[in-house]
């Protein structure tokens, strides 16, 4: 099927809300009155680029690039992807690996020295697509910090 990878537009909040129940189902939606605000601000910074699968019109899958200016090697930035994720239905469709091969060109045009991403799935497929993609395991470790334990 005919597909488009693209950045989000601002009309688009509620289908990627919709789309983020297939990241976490159990997860806590945000707080209403701080919504509309806080899209805004996401949606208006230039360091943070929400991607998108368009299917027909229907947003299938997403990804979020952030660009972090640095001081170190040579002052490139860095990237970081995060909310890695494609409708249940439209799963190994090639959707995933199209979308991250658009936001690493994206953040190599950005002269990033790397981009790093985090999963928190163990199983080998889910591991094996990431590195089919481009990324490499076992080079850093990882660490997360949460408030309170998850």
């Amino acid at each position: 099927m005919t597909y488009a990878i693209r950045r989000i537009n601002h009309d688009e909040l509620p289908a990627l809300l919709n789309l983020y129940q297939h990241l976490h189902e159990d997860d806590i939606d945000p707080p209403e009155e701080a919504l509309a605000s806080l899209w805004d601000e996401i949606i208006n910074d230039k360091h943070m680029n929400i991607l998108v699968v368009d299917v027909g019109g229907i947003i299938v899958a997403s990804c979020v690039l952030v660009t972090i200016r640095n001081l170190t090697r040579g002052a490139r930035p860095y990237g970081l992807i995060e909310n890695v994720v494609t409708h249940a239905d439209h799963r190994r469709n090639g959707y995933g690996k199209a979308l991250l091969g658009v936001a690493l060109q994206l953040a190599w045009e950005r002269n990033c020295y790397k981009v790093m991403l985090l999963t928190g799935r163990k199983d080998e497929p889910t591991l094996r697509f990431y590195e089919e993609v481009g990324f490499i395991g076992g080079i850093k470790t990882g660490f997360v910090a949460y408030p309170e334990v998850p």
